[in-house]
């Protein structure tokens, strides 16, 4: 849920930001990709977090060989996204290297789910946080 929320409020403080008159806050698209970014620079932390880095090794799914490393380099590209969201010339092949991440890491939410590892979240509530957060990136897109 705190992705969703670093997302959502980071959309909607860039947004008056730009409202109030920061050039390049004055569209939704940009005030979106600041939500976008926000919000991964949030879930690298969880990658190199202890706790929430156990938590993100767990839902590793078990037929993959080193978890601990696939998580420190989802951790890295999450982070490497967030900073392209933030410049303009990167922020299209940012947000489509993010769409593609969250797309090749779904497996390990299915994988948390079916094995009630990682907060134990069922698998509808993590497809469609998973939904929102590709179709906002998408969006950045328009």
């Amino acid at each position: 849920m705190e992705p969703l929320i670093a997302l959502v409020v980071g959309f909607v403080v860039a947004r008056l930001v730009g409202v109030a008159g920061v050039d390049a806050l004055d569209n939704w698209q940009a005030a979106l990709r600041v939500g976008l970014a926000l919000m991964f620079l949030l879930t690298a932390f969880a990658h190199v977090h202890p706790k929430l880095r156990a938590d993100l090794v767990g839902m590793v799914p078990p037929s993959l060989p080193r978890p601990d490393l696939l998580v420190a380099i989802t951790g890295v590209l999450e982070l490497a996204g967030a900073i392209g969201l933030l410049i303009p010339a990167t922020a299209a092949a940012a947000a489509w290297c993010l769409i593609a991440l969250m797309v090749a890491m779904f497996p390990a939410n299915v994988s948390a789910a079916k094995r009630n590892v990682a907060q134990g979240d069922p698998i509808g509530p993590r497809t469609l946080l998973q939904a929102v957060f590709i179709a906002a990136a998408a969006l950045t897109l328009v």
